[in-house]
């Protein structure tokens, strides 16, 4: 989408004015920028950075030395914009448009101000004359307005072009269907809801949600629960099962999915942004989660929806500060707390993490991803005993095994294998195969330990090509098939294996301290101390494997694989001669 203006500008007092307003409303950057050209460069670079409170900050410096430059202006309404100040960036927006400008970012910045006020003609009238944001979103925000301004026959006439518009049609009828039930035809909604085009956004669970709302509007509550038992059988999610409550008891759900026509603009933006973030987020994205926010402020989902824009894009400071805006009483809070604690971990605050779980094993003690989230990151810190404890009250507070609890049962069997536990930990990776036959995770890590232990090979072996038949471009899993021939003898067999894992983890000392083994063992001698080398110099580095022993490698590059394993009491290899 572009975001550039369109035609140039004149120098006006006002713009001025805006300048040096603006440059009192951000703190300075950390660095500073001398000159137009400076700020400029330092404002594109924290934009590159996705850091948009220091471009905002550059910006406004590059616009009080060249207020004309009409670039710049709309640079400081997409930074002010990403970072949710509509209002600010509306009233810069103003200036531009006063000026002669056609800006797509400023238009979404004055419509919205335009959708937030209620002032639903001027809305329309913005549409007609600048076709603000493109066909799509220019259909969908015309049928909200023209449903706040009184006229429904050209509200559903604009939900219905939707409809029948080039890929369109999943957003159409999602807001045709909360039209209908906001002014009360919730026989004409339900039919939308109970027959969705695949992929519909009828589908999602904000879909479902309303669906179930209307349904149960409708005095059909035995429909309605059937619809929650069938999309969230085995949900513990608070805010399903306050849902689940109502309708057993005879209580009625209200609607309140969409409870006003400035929420149906706001629900417009949050769907077009939850549907852009399958892709690499973007500005864009930001933006449009961003407006739905300041439409509905109290839209939850909005800034879940922000927060994990945010999470995405590296910004993790910023991530954090979001989810810090979902109130406490809400159903979503433990949602947005383990974001939180995720964002944490991720700048390296762990004790801030931990306490963040804490709290909510307290708050929310009855939902099992809450202890699970916590035994998460207590195997990360390497605390196994107490991610042991945390997997184990997760798994009591399920009734009964579900699909998704094989997950459990490998994380905690890989907390009992860093114990040394093995007893404990091959039965819970049994455990997750019997729930989930083939999890490939599971059964390279079973197939591997196993092949570590020089147990039950043949056994180990087979699940390990299980695993590689699902997932054949994970190096880890390739490098256990290769480890697992080596171990079973067939060197010449193990050889394509491991060169192929290496090439997947080209700097993974374990695959290529693993490689010159498998070299040795068919005689490839130098090629084996070319890998045991550079298996020793990716040591450390990075994010690679720590568990290939440095000492070993030299070992071996001393006296060879076969002395080390005879100093090691192992039986010796079958080698290969050198011209074999």
């Amino acid at each position: 989408m572009n975001f550039r203006p369109k035609t140039k500008t004149r120098t006006t007092p006002h713009l001025l004015t805006l300048a040096a307003a603006l440059a009192a409303t951000f703190a300075a950057p950390q660095a500073s920028a001398d000159g137009f050209s400076g700020a400029y460069l330092a404002g594109r670079q924290a934009i590159y950075d996705r850091d948009f409170e220091t471009a905002a900050g550059y910006y406004t410096q590059a616009l009080a030395h060249d207020p004309s430059n009409a670039e710049i202006i709309e640079d400081v309404i997409m930074a002010n914009v990403s970072l949710g100040r509509i209002e600010t960036a509306a009233v810069v927006a103003a200036k531009l448009e006063a000026d002669g400008h056609t800006s797509q970012v400023a238009q979404m910045a004055l419509a919205s101000v335009q959708a937030r006020d209620g002032d639903f003609a001027a809305l329309i009238k913005r549409i007609d004359d600048e076709k603000h944001m493109g066909e799509l979103i220019d259909q969908l925000v015309r049928g909200w307005a023209a449903l706040g301004a009184g006229d429904m026959s050209a509200a559903l006439a604009a939900f219905d072009a939707s409809i029948e518009g080039n890929g369109s049609r999943a957003f159409g009828l999602y807001h045709k269907a909360l039209a209908l039930a906001h002014v009360g035809d919730l026989e004409a909604a339900e039919a939308i809801f109970a027959d969705p085009a695949p992929g519909s956004l009828v589908q999602t669970r904000r879909g479902v949600i309303a669906h179930v709302q209307v349904l149960s509007q409708m005095g059909r509550n035995d429909k309605a629960l059937a619809v929650i038992n069938d999309r969230f059988a085995s949900s513990s999610d608070p805010e399903i099962r306050a849902m689940r409550q109502t309708l057993e008891g005879s209580g009625s759900l209200n609607f309140d999915i969409v409870g006003s026509p400035s929420e149906g603009v706001a629900e417009v933006y949050f769907t077009i942004a939850g549907a852009l973030l399958s892709d690499a987020p973007s500005s864009d994205t930001l933006m449009f989660a961003r407006v739905a926010q300041f439409l509905r402020p109290e839209h939850v989902d909005a800034a879940l929806l922000v927060a994990q824009i945010l999470e995405k894009m590296g910004q993790h400071e910023a991530a954090s500060d979001a989810y810090r805006t979902v109130p406490q009483d809400s159903p979503a809070f433990h949602v947005a707390e383990l974001g939180r604690a995720d964002t944490l971990r991720a700048v390296g605050k762990d004790d801030a993490a931990i306490e963040v779980l804490e709290q909510l094993t307290k708050t929310h003690p009855d939902l099992p991803v809450v202890h699970t989230a916590h035994g998460d990151l207590m195997r990360l810190l390497e605390r196994f005993d107490e991610a042991i404890a945390s997997y184990d009250k997760a798994l009591d507070l399920r009734a009964e095994a579900a699909s998704g609890d094989w997950f459990i049962y490998y994380t905690r069997g890989i907390a009992y294998e860093r114990l040394g536990d093995w007893e404990a930990s091959e039965a819970d990776f049994r455990r997750a195969l019997e729930i989930s036959p083939e999890q490939p995770n599971v059964l390279n890590y079973l197939g591997y330990s196993l092949v570590e232990k020089n147990r039950k090979l043949d056994e180990a072996l087979e699940m390990i090509e299980r695993a590689a038949a699902a997932s054949p471009n994970s190096g880890y899993i390739i490098d256990s098939l290769g480890w697992a021939m080596f171990r079973l003898g067939r060197f010449d067999d193990a050889v394509p294996h491991m060169e192929r894992a290496a090439e997947l983890m080209s700097i993974d000392p374990v695959v290529n301290d693993h490689l010159g083994d498998v070299y040795w063992a068919v005689g490839r001698k130098l090629e084996a101390e070319f890998q045991w080398k550079r298996a020793l110099s990716f040591v450390d580095q990075g994010d690679t494997s720590q568990e290939a022993d440095p000492e070993r490698i030299r070992r071996k590059l001393d006296v060879g694989l076969d002395a080390v394993l005879s100093e090691e009491g192992e039986e010796p290899l079958n080698v290969a001669n050198d011209e074999g």
